[in-house]
């Protein structure tokens, strides 16, 4: 169930639906069979007739609409686009009287290009459909409703009818899987025009990791369809975007909270963590067995495994385990949605790449106010300027003059470390704003500006390059290209042809090792953008997809980006194997490797992790870069990135040896964070997923 929202390169995974609601059977249809009665035996619900019209608008400003169209059967069409990509959709649903879809045909193309060919049929009794995965069919003695892959948000209007007609608002869904709907709010609505609508908010949820959230009319109309940052609402209604999204953000924060309620392990004596192996990142060695008591959010020693329990201690028992200080995600764009998950999955730290800055304010507060549970946030001042393609997060810029006020203004707020220039910024501007940044104690790390090449901006003053693909675009593109485009996704079947020893390569590479700057190179979205295939598990979720709730599952075997040929296919592979030769590279000529993903973190960081070592790096060095590197990095060297006493109490337990076997990684049976204790074997069913291990043992209470 994939509904096309927006939001940076972000895996399928760690994507909230944006998902939405409809009412619709026809008139004149063929007579309700035994089959079209297992969802409902309601009497046939009424169609809507003529236009509904949406607008889609990411954080206040409009990026795209959708528009329904009701007739014998329903057209659909949905289009965004946002810092020059998105989805665009055509959707042709016809209904049984009962309200179940018969046919449902969905065309067009996926965010980053993959094609969108999908059909589901009621064929004599039986249910047919074909999506990015396969083909499949089923009987329909306990399911007809179909959840469609890649429909845009107004498909599940059809989805909340028949729940609605439901006594529990619970079904039983295909391909797989169940739906549940509950409702969460009522209130007035102003339109444009001043007339006042009644509008009821909801919560759907079943087969994907979080709820959607949105908006129903006293008519049972879709009304919208809404996150924290992104709002698909009924057109001259447009004003009450951001009230709904700051309830949507509200709803999933009172749902974590009372997850949070049920897995905070918060002792009232210090907790001892007995017999483990802890990770030295100097020595690149695990220690003999000891004990690590933590005190507080502290870690007060490190002792001998103590031979048994103290009555002034919790005693945890690490069963010869492995204990890793918490890791950094480093390129992330925060959200709630993921921030637990992150937690379960050993990422303490996060550095936030770009976003809504008041969205992560937001968030910022209810993590260090103990609102929230998830990663310290480390901010990125996002600079983009202003374009027909710009992305719509950070502060948007027309001239210089602004974009330097951009700077003064992160620099003035005391809790950014660095700025980020993105694709759309006038390349003629950055020395200045470098020159700014680096003058208010900001670094400066960003994506190649379209028009110019890395070292333009590598001799600009940049401290850090963001994207591998941003580094060697320049490297095969004409200097009219645009890049604020798909381009700089498609040319990366260009890549085979780079030679890594040209002079070209080596100038641009060795002008960054000499500089001593770093390459945040997000090796696991590459991965997912070049080698994903339609009806094939992802690579990089490969060893956890079994584990994941059903529409996750579904949706880990769609390709990213169009792969219309053989030779596609081919360019793609061997893009992929240029982009690690080229890593290689920069980390041999001394480029400091900055791990991030993209993706939201969590599982993909652990993949993000395991492909470091296809660059030729050992998993001690890698799990170095992760922890100790990145917390001085981050100039936070002297309080986390390893477990030594007098550091806060930042790290997470694993039954494995990950210098051994840096899969270890993916089962991890606890995290402590700022002192609290998590299992993840608790966290992980409250979003559909079945734990990877079991919880240590507490010896004592």
């Amino acid at each position: 169930m994939n509904t096309q929202r927006p939001g940076s390169l972000t895996l399928v995974l760690m994507a909230a639906l944006l998902t939405a609601l409809l009412t619709l059977t026809a008139c004149g249809q063929p007579e309700q069979t035994a089959s079209d009665q297992a969802v409902t035996a309601q009497t046939p619900l009424t169609r809507p007739a003529g236009v509904e019209s949406f607008s889609a608008i990411i954080s206040g400003t409009r990026v795209g609409q959708m528009e329904v169209q009701h007739g014998d059967v329903t057209n659909v069409g949905y289009e965004y686009r946002d810092n020059g990509r998105g989805p665009s959709v055509e959707e042709v649903i016809e209904f049984t009287d009962a309200g179940v879809p018969r046919s449902w045909r969905v065309t067009g193309a996926t965010t980053f290009g993959n094609i969108i060919n999908e059909q589901f049929d009621i064929q004599g009794g039986r249910a047919v459909w074909t999506d990015t995965t396969g083909s499949s069919e089923s009987d329909m003695a306990e399911a007809n409703l179909y959840v469609a892959q890649e429909s845009s948000p107004y498909s599940l209007w059809v989805y909340a009818r028949l729940l609605l007609a439901d006594d529990d608002n619970t079904l039983t869904v295909l391909p797989a899987g169940e739906l549940k709907l509950e409702a969460i709010d009522t209130l007035d609505v102003t339109n444009s025009s001043g007339a006042v609508l009644a509008i009821t908010t909801y919560a759907l949820s079943g087969i994907d990791l979080n709820p959607t959230y949105f908006a129903l009319d006293d008519n049972g109309l879709l009304f919208a369809s809404m996150d924290e940052q992104f709002a698909l609402i009924r057109t001259g209604f447009e004003a009450e975007e951001e009230r709904l999204r700051n309830m949507a953000a509200e709803y999933a924060t009172r749902r974590f909270e009372t997850i949070q309620e049920k897995v905070t392990r918060v002792f009232d004596k210090p907790v001892r963590i007995n017999n483990v192996r802890v990770f030295d990142p100097i020595s690149l060695s695990l220690s003999e067995p000891v004990s690590v008591l933590v005190t507080e959010n502290r870690i007060t020693s490190v002792d001998d495994v103590a031979p048994a329990a103290d009555a002034d201690e919790i005693l945890i028992d690490g069963a010869g385990g492995t204990l890793v200080a918490g890791m950094y995600e480093m390129h992330a764009h925060a959200g709630q949605g993921s921030a637990l998950l992150n937690i379960a999955a050993g990422v303490t730290s996060f550095r936030d790449m770009g976003n809504n800055n008041e969205v992560l304010s937001d968030l910022i507060a209810k993590i260090e106010s103990g609102r929230l549970v998830g990663p310290r946030i480390h901010r990125s001042g996002f600079i983009e300027g202003k374009s027909p393609f710009n992305s719509n997060s950070g502060i948007l810029v027309s001239t210089q003059d602004e974009a330097l006020d951009a700077v003064r203004w992160y620099a003035d707020q005391g809790d950014f470390h660095q700025i980020k220039i993105y694709n759309s910024m006038n390349p003629a501007w950055v020395p200045a704003m470098v020159t700014e940044a680096h003058a208010r104690g900001l670094r400066v790390a960003g994506h190649v500006p379209a028009f110019t090449n890395a070292d333009a901006m590598i001799a600009a003053g940049y401290d850090e390059l963001t994207h591998i693909n941003q580094v060697m675009l320049g490297w095969v593109l004409a200097p009219d290209e645009d890049t604020r485009t798909l381009l700089r996704l498609t040319a990366m079947k260009r890549f085979p042809a780079i030679d890594i020893d040209s002079p070209a390569v080596q100038l641009t590479i060795s002008s960054m090792g000499e500089r001593g700057m770093g390459i945040d190179p997000t090796l696991a979205i590459h991965e997912n953008l070049m080698l994903s295939r339609n009806g094939e598990v992802a690579p990089g979720m490969v060893d956890y997809i079994n584990n994941m709730p059903v529409g996750i599952q579904r949706n880990a075997r769609t390709a990213r980006s169009e792969i219309a040929t053989p030779e596609d296919d081919i360019a793609y592979r061997q893009g992929y194997a240029k982009i690690l030769e080229t890593v290689r590279e920069m980390r041999d000529q001394g480029v400091v490797i900055i791990p991030g993903t993209d993706l939201g973190g969590s599982f993909t960081y652990h993949r993000e992790l395991e492909l470091y070592q296809e660059i030729g790096m050992s998993a001690a060095e890698v799990l170095k870069m992760a922890t100790q590197d990145m917390a001085s990095y981050l100039g936070q060297g002297d309080e986390l990135g390893s477990i030594v006493p007098g550091k806060l109490a930042d790290f997470f337990l694993i039954p494995g040896d990950p210098i051994a076997d840096l899969k270890a990684i993916k089962t991890i049976s606890m995290v402590v964070k700022d002192g609290n204790v998590y299992f993840p074997s608790d966290i992980y069913p409250e979003f559909g997923i079945r734990p990877f291990t079991d919880a240590p043992a507490i010896l004592n209470r």
